[in-house]
């Protein structure tokens, strides 16, 4: 089984859209992050790999997240198509090139990118993605390049709300 777990990240400052990769995290989005990645551990959700878009607000949400998960944060890889550039197949063609040693991965992204992810590949999913919901999604497959869209099913989704 693979399983991916997509997360918008937390909320930022409603400022600075001007330089909008730079936009950092609110004590609010941060406090988000850490209610979220708690109940990962809870429900024993943890990362084989971690990847993020490299704007501010995502890593941010993607460190606080590998602290509480036992990640280590140097192992976060950086992927610019995730900073609102990749289209739904683009974005599977990345999964199809991750080793299949591992078998969960976390996605840090944006909105819209993160809800179409979601929908596309989640079989049935037509939810709201707020800021740092959480999905989880698996494929009943061992190879990543096995995975395609609406054949995944929905695992869980977290949302700060809810916690």
């Amino acid at each position: 089984m693979k399983r991916i777990v997509l997360v918008r990240h937390a909320k930022a400052v409603p400022y600075g859209y001007e330089d909008d990769f730079s936009r950092d995290l609110t004590d609010r989005g941060r406090n988000d992050a850490r209610k979220v990645s708690s109940q990962l551990i809870a429900r024993n959700v943890l990362p084989d790999l971690m990847i993020s878009s490299p704007a501010n607000r995502a890593l941010q949400t993607a460190t606080i997240f590998a602290g509480t998960l036992d990640y280590a944060v140097d192992a976060i890889q950086t992927e610019p198509g995730l900073y609102m550039e990749f289209s739904t197949g683009e974005f599977i063609d990345y999964l199809h090139t991750i080793d299949n040693r591992k078998s969960t991965i976390f996605v840090f992204g944006h909105n819209p990118g993160i809800s179409y992810f979601v929908s596309r590949l989640a079989d049935g999913f037509y939810g709201d993605m707020p800021t740092c919901s959480t999905v989880g999604i698996d494929f009943s497959v061992d190879h990543w390049e096995d995975v395609f869209t609406q054949t995944g099913k929905l695992a869980f989704q977290l949302v700060p709300k809810m916690i």
